[in-house]
């Protein structure tokens, strides 16, 4: 699992904390046919479930973080967060990366604190990883083509399921290629870009249908299309932007790999340097439902030197020859 795999899957235990909290007020969280659902109710129904140890986990993990990082002069500058940031949006072309904060339920704050806890963890665990020019060479030589960008295309369309419509639609955008985002609205059937104006964002060879991808790649910028027929319907294609193909360099693609190398070499240490900072810690848990999260570490035993130092009125210091 990639660095921001990791980050994203633990936000939404964040956000369950944030809802357990709000529910702590009383009141109501519902009602049904007219019975309330008391929010007492269903704060102690989040309480009694498994999640709610993983919150409390969550946050005492983010405080021991915290901890160290104010303990040691760890800074994290917004620029920092930004640019890690901007490396998560990367991987969510088209504008996907909105949708997928509003279907996980997370908001930007939420991605910059994990993303904080993060960047700490790199600069704690920097004194143990070690990447050298020789193994990103070795690494960009092994996965080149993984690093080339292919060509691409932003296209928007309008979906009709019959050729009479798509003519008409078609006759109306010649008069007036404005008018392409209000018809998408009033005539496609595509869920996925009809309130978006038909856009659908760029997109490499592949990615679609061959019909629509053999228009899309050869219309020049701003042409509207002839009708299009899919398996899908009918589509009036209007290309927006081209992007040509590159390929990767090691130069261009030495600070990507460094990145890839150094998640790697951190995996196996993130657990372990969380877990020194919390048995380094007292932690006291009230909550008896959660006494069992964070078990105080055994006391030391006693050293032989210890034993051997006994007082000599001790019954340690007494042998069995000198006993009545």
């Amino acid at each position: 699992m990639s660095k921001a795999q990791r980050i994203l899957a633990g936000l939404p235990a964040l956000l369950l904390c944030a809802s357990i909290t709000a529910c702590a007020s009383g009141g109501s969280v519902a009602t049904v046919n007219g019975e309330p659902i008391s929010q007492a109710d269903f704060t102690a129904k989040l309480e009694a479930s498994p999640v709610a140890k993983q919150v409390l986990q969550q946050l005492v993990q983010e405080a021991l973080i915290d901890q160290y990082a104010k303990n040691n002069n760890l800074t994290v500058t917004d620029d920092e967060i930004t640019a890690r940031e901007n490396e998560l949006k990367n991987n969510f072309p088209n504008g996907s990366w909105d949708e997928m904060l509003k279907a996980r339920g997370l908001s930007e704050a939420d991605v910059k604190s994990a993303l904080r806890e993060q960047i700490v963890l790199d600069k704690a665990l920097a004194k143990d990883v070690t990447i050298t020019p020789a193994q990103v060479k070795q690494y960009f030589d092994k996965n080149h083509a993984t690093f080339d960008k292919p060509e691409q295309v932003q296209a928007r369309h309008i979906l009709v399921p019959d050729l009479a419509t798509a003519n008409k639609i078609e006759a109306q955008l010649k008069q007036d290629p404005s008018k392409f985002a209000d018809l998408a609205k009033q005539y496609s059937t595509d869920p996925g870009s009809k309130d978006k104006g038909g856009d659908l964002g760029f997109f490499r060879r592949g990615q679609m249908v061959p019909a629509f991808d053999k228009v899309a790649f050869s219309e020049p910028v701003g042409a509207i299309s002839p009708p299009v027929k899919s398996p899908f319907g009918y589509h009036i294609i209007q290309v927006e932007a081209k992007q040509p193909g590159t390929t990767a360099t090691l130069a261009n693609s030495t600070q990507r790999i460094t990145d890839m190398l150094r998640q790697q070499q951190e995996a196996p240490l993130i657990q372990p340097f969380l877990q020194g900072l919390q048995q380094k810690a007292t932690i006291t848990v009230t909550d008896p439902r959660f006494a069992d999260l964070f078990p105080s570490p055994p006391p030391a035993a006693a050293s032989p030197a210890t034993t051997a130092a006994a007082p000599a009125g001790s019954p340690a210091a007494a042998s069995p020859a000198a006993s009545p």
